[in-house]
């Protein structure tokens, strides 16, 4: 409304109309939103967050909504995001696949220490060595 030249004071009144017949609900938008983008897109914790704070979501809001993503389910959700693009790597060299796989949940948000953890594992589970992933990454 701003953008539209719409004056402060008639801004407020709308905007807490609104909110008083429930129309502006910023906690059921984050939390439709994370089940939304985390279902669909597979979007992890961490960029849930950074989607939720451009839209302007209050960091409380945002850091609730966030949090009813179950760490096991984002964990779930990362092997199957790794599943998913795993044979279309098959062709690669071992330090390229795991250069795609853990490229691909660093882009949806996966902390680095998780993504090298499962891309190991779904390498391994193919008989792939693994010795040129490190082990020191901590789970962020």
């Amino acid at each position: 409304m701003a953008r539209k030249g719409v004056p402060e004071d008639v801004r407020e009144e709308v905007l807490g109309r609104f909110a008083d017949v429930g129309l502006v609900d910023d906690a059921a938008f984050a939390q439709a939103w994370v089940e939304s983008r985390h279902t669909g897109r597979g979007l992890a914790r961490r960029a849930l967050g950074h989607e939720l704070r451009t839209r302007g979501v209050d960091a409380d809001v945002v850091a609730e909504a966030v949090e009813a993503v179950d760490p096991e389910q984002e964990e779930r959700t990362a092997r199957e995001l790794v599943a998913q693009r795993l044979p279309g790597t098959r062709r690669l060299d071992p330090t390229a696949r795991t250069r795609r796989l853990t490229g691909v949940l660093a882009r949806k948000g996966y902390p680095a220490g998780l993504a090298f953890r499962v891309v190991r594992e779904a390498l391994e589970a193919e008989g792939v060595q693994t010795a040129h992933l490190p082990d020191d990454i901590p789970y962020d």
